[in-house]
């Protein structure tokens, strides 16, 4: 059996950047464990599986792997598929095209919005399919330092310190106090697994508000070795984690605030993710997540 496949790098508009993404079409045939055979071997932060959708509005049925394991959802599958479904079957007529992708996804049905114009990489937007929440105790910000190779007074800044967010996947956010400190930072031996593997978090985003762009609001980096992602270019699910991180501390008024977020730039691989909040009554009531994405590799693979 030849299914066919595609690689694109999501969260970037040029090729080479970003996060890359495998994305294997008609995979309905496939078990669970080939499925984790094939996403070791592409060896991504993520490999998605689509299958015909259960209901006939709805466009597809998608499975999130990494390396290692399984995952309800993920923000750069998300948008790279989204993408990939539309120019695949909405090709743009006079130049442009406008498309509503509906994906099944673990932790629900997602909608993605996908503008598609030639001459420009195409463009997905989705609401979070959950908005975040608090979700566990951290250790001390000193175990923390000595699992990312820094020192305490390097964790924090302001207001911020550490604590533990979901939005679908937990993730440890720790508040960096500046540029030179988040570059340095890495995965520290058996100090990692005091700090981070033994808090059920799925890796660890790093955040400072120094930043490489003036237009960034955020610098991020995320690990997570458990999972098989020494380092991640783009995570979008943690993006979503992190709005309910800002809001709880910097206490946003009501209104819409748009945040870049870049990520990815420690790897060669600059990503940036397109983070929208809505804040009414006091209360984070809506996170959509956004960025580009470029088709970058075709191929069939044998199972």
């Amino acid at each position: 059996m030849a299914l066919k496949f595609s690689t694109l790098d999501v969260f970037t508009d040029h090729r080479f950047g970003g996060n890359p993404l495998a994305v294997v079409l008609d995979a309905d045939d496939l078990s669970t464990s080939q499925m984790q055979a094939i996403a070791r071997e592409f060896n991504l932060s993520e490999t998605v599986f689509v299958l015909k959708s259960t209901r006939p509005a709805h466009s597809a049925k998608m499975r999130i792997f990494t390396p290692r394991s399984e995952v309800p959802f993920a923000g750069h599958p998300t948008v790279g598929t989204a993408v990939l479904l539309a120019e695949l079957k909405a090709p743009a007529q006079n130049g442009e095209a406008d498309a509503l992708v509906v994906l099944e996804q673990a932790i629900g049905t997602v909608r993605v919005g996908v503008r598609v114009r030639n001459g420009t990489p195409a463009f997905a937007e989705f609401d979070a399919p959950k908005l975040p929440a608090e979700a566990g105790v951290l250790p001390p910000s000193d175990v923390l330092a000595a699992g990312l190779g820094l020192i305490p007074s390097e964790i924090g800044f302001e207001n911020h310190t550490p604590l533990c967010f979901a939005a679908g996947n937990t993730f440890a956010f720790v508040p960096v106090a500046s540029l030179d400190a988040i570059r340095r930072a890495r995965v520290n031996g058996a100090h990692w697994e005091r700090a981070f593997e033994q808090q059920g978090v799925v890796g660890a985003y790093l955040y400072t508000r120094q930043c490489e762009h003036t237009s960034s609001a955020f610098h991020v980096r995320m690990f997570a070795p458990e999972v098989g992602i020494p380092e991640d270019p783009a995570t979008g699910s943690a993006a979503v984690g992190l709005t309910g991180v800002v809001h709880h501390f910097d206490r946003l008024p009501d209104g819409t605030h748009r945040r870049i977020v870049e990520q990815g730039y420690e790897m060669g691989r600059p990503s940036q993710i397109v983070l929208t909040l809505i804040v009414d009554g006091g209360k984070l009531t809506s996170v959509r997540i956004g960025g580009s994405a470029v088709r970058v590799t075709e191929g069939t693979i044998d199972v």
